[in-house]
């Protein structure tokens, strides 16, 4: 082998199963590095810079992948328009068998994985990568998904919903300010399920004169409507005031969305995700990891399985949550969880700000819980969701981790368990 094709370099690659085709990737890069056919979106590996022009600008983070391949057998655009997932990761072995990586393409990544080096697994042979134990596919039990109804690669290209509800669900007065909202689709078919998301269309055009690309948001409604029988869902939408250095900023969909009044019209796309589903099997168990609007695919699981606990026909599993924000103030529907019976949800809430008392994350919450949940991770009937800022994903899966090695376990054992059976989901952003 010519030893100038068997360096390492990093693919970037877009994942097809939750891309949204909205374009914004592909206009976005200097060098028309980015193309797409009637499929899918693609990455061409013999123009791409890695200058990450197109990484802010994608709604749902599908663009932000990179692939450790020998250059030799870097994926082609004709393998990647052919794609409805990403494929899986070479290993380790595979991967020595190509020689050293080239310095060149892997150089802009190596300042963004540095600080994953202190996340070592036990062993110390590489990062711990949360992603390698996110199973691709649904629980065995879930109900079939449909996706991709409305948008760019189906036959009509949006939906349009009425909003039948606007709520605040934080409390009023304060800088942070999140809504409950409710869009019906009338005689339209839109089947959904709890885990699913929809990206919804703001009006108007950017600073470039090009329309406004779609934002994706996660379903906070159960899958026979957030009003049972009706053709409705809901959305829990966080208005953007700052970005993540705290600088002043409008969100252009947030505000939108936020804005609404009863009445009001909103063009959609979707609905997505066929993975992030919940387990119809009657009597497994759920745990649920969030963080502020993370909590809508929770709250979705959460009010299906207690519909269906009302019915008197269900014999539900255990349900945990584990759900974190700045205050409790700060926490969507704090009021409604209280109201729950404690029989039928396990809730462990975790405040970082609150005045007076010691800042504790969802992975504090985790370990103090540990004993509850060693015998989840190797339960084939209980299943594990994580959803929030990306920020926490590590940290999460670190902690759970942990949790399994001090009670014995082998973790990678555990963790390729999780993955096969479909039993551990995240979605963060």
């Amino acid at each position: 082998m010519d030893m100038a094709d068997s360096k390492l370099i990093e693919q970037h690659l877009i994942d097809a199963e939750i891309c949204i085709r909205c374009g914004a990737c592909e206009a976005a890069c200097p060098i028309d590095a980015i193309t797409h056919d009637d499929r899918n979106y693609v990455v061409d590996v013999n123009k791409c810079e890695h200058c990450r022009a197109c990484v802010p600008v994608c709604p749902t983070g599908a663009i932000d992948n990179w692939f450790t391949v020998p250059r030799s057998t870097a994926y082609s655009l004709e393998e990647q328009f052919s794609w409805d997932a990403l494929p899986a990761r070479l290993s380790a072995a595979q991967l020595a068998e190509f020689g050293p990586a080239d310095d060149a393409q892997e150089a802009p990544l190596a300042q963004e994985a540095a600080p994953a080096a202190a996340a070592a697994d036990p062993a110390g042979e590489k990062p711990f990568d949360p992603e390698e134990f996110n199973a691709p596919l649904p629980p065995w039990s879930a109900a079939h998904a449909y996706s991709n109804l409305y948008g760019p690669r189906a036959a009509q290209k949006t939906i349009t919903a009425t909003v039948t509800g606007t709520l605040r669900v934080t409390e009023v007065g304060k800088e942070y300010d999140t809504h409950h909202i409710v869009l019906d689709f009338g005689a339209m078919p839109f089947p959904v399920l709890e885990g699913q998301s929809i990206a919804v269309l703001p009006p108007g055009l950017d600073a470039r004169g090009k329309p406004h690309v779609p934002r994706q948001y996660s379903i906070a409604s159960p899958r026979n409507g957030e009003r049972p029988g009706y053709n409705n869902l809901s959305l829990t939408i966080k208005r953007v005031l700052e970005d993540y250095d705290g600088n002043p900023v409008r969100g252009v969909a947030s505000n939108y969305m936020c804005d609404l009044k009863v009445g009001d019209k909103v063009e959609v796309i979707g609905p997505f995700g066929t993975s992030f589903l919940m387990p119809n099997h009657p009597r497994s168990h759920v745990v649920m990891i969030c963080t502020g609007t993370g909590s809508a695919p929770m709250r979705a699981m959460t009010e299906w399985r207690r519909r269906l606990r009302g019915s008197g026909k269900f014999e539900g599993g255990k349900l945990m949550l584990f759900f974190g924000a700045r205050t409790k103030e700060e926490l969507p529907y704090f009021g409604p969880l209280l109201s729950l019976p404690k029989d039928f949800i396990d809730i462990n809430f975790a405040f970082s700000r609150t005045p007076g008392a010691p800042k504790k994350y969802v992975q504090d919450a985790l370990r103090e819980r540990a004993a509850d949940l060693v015998p989840l991770l190797t339960d084939p009937h209980a299943y594990f969701y994580i959803c929030g800022l990306r920020a926490m994903e590590e940290g999460v899966m670190l902690t759970l981790r942990d949790i399994a090695v001090q009670a014995g376990l082998e973790w990678n054992e555990v963790g390729n368990a999780l993955k096969r059976d479909g039993r551990l989901h995240l979605e963060t952003y």
